[in-house]
């Protein structure tokens, strides 16, 4: 049996490119934000994007699971979704906490279908927030009533 193919992370901006070459360092695949969109590129159009190249997400955007057009998005376009929980870590704080739960992920992500958001947190537990049945039922046209 052969082993599944390896993963490929997309660094959200707000990371920044100090964890991106972190990750690509332990031998993990990784895009940056900055080399595919400009900074200010609204995050429904490079989830877009990720969604079609099956790119995984890291992120610290707290707003990510909040967002009704990026949730929409998410849904959309079937993104597997990462975020820390504590937004205003140090950068080394971060680079240390991803690359130590970069396996869990990996395993999360392979054992879970698309789309969901999980979150990271401190103490390096990782657990889906939003399910992919949560996220599929915002694509739903809302229920006709009656006198619709």
């Amino acid at each position: 049996m052969t082993d599944p193919p390896q993963p490929i992370f997309f660094i959200d901006w707000c990371l920044g490119k100090s964890v991106a070459s972190a990750l690509s360092d332990t031998g993990a695949q990784v895009e940056h934000h900055s080399d595919h969109f400009p900074q200010d590129a609204p995050d429904t159009l490079w989830l877009s994007t990720v969604g079609q190249n099956g790119w995984i997400v890291l992120t610290k955007d707290q707003n990510v699971g909040r967002n009704p057009l990026e949730l929409q998005a998410i849904a959309a376009h079937t993104v597997k979704v990462f975020t820390l929980v504590s937004g205003n870590s140090t950068r080394q704080e971060m680079i240390t906490l991803f690359v130590a739960v970069l396996p869990k992920i990996a395993k999360l992500s392979q054992g879970n279908p698309a789309p969901f958001i999980a979150k990271i947190y401190r103490n390096r537990t990782v657990k889906i927030w939003k399910n992919q049945t949560a996220l599929l039922k915002l694509l739903k046209p809302p229920p006709k009533t009656p006198n619709s």
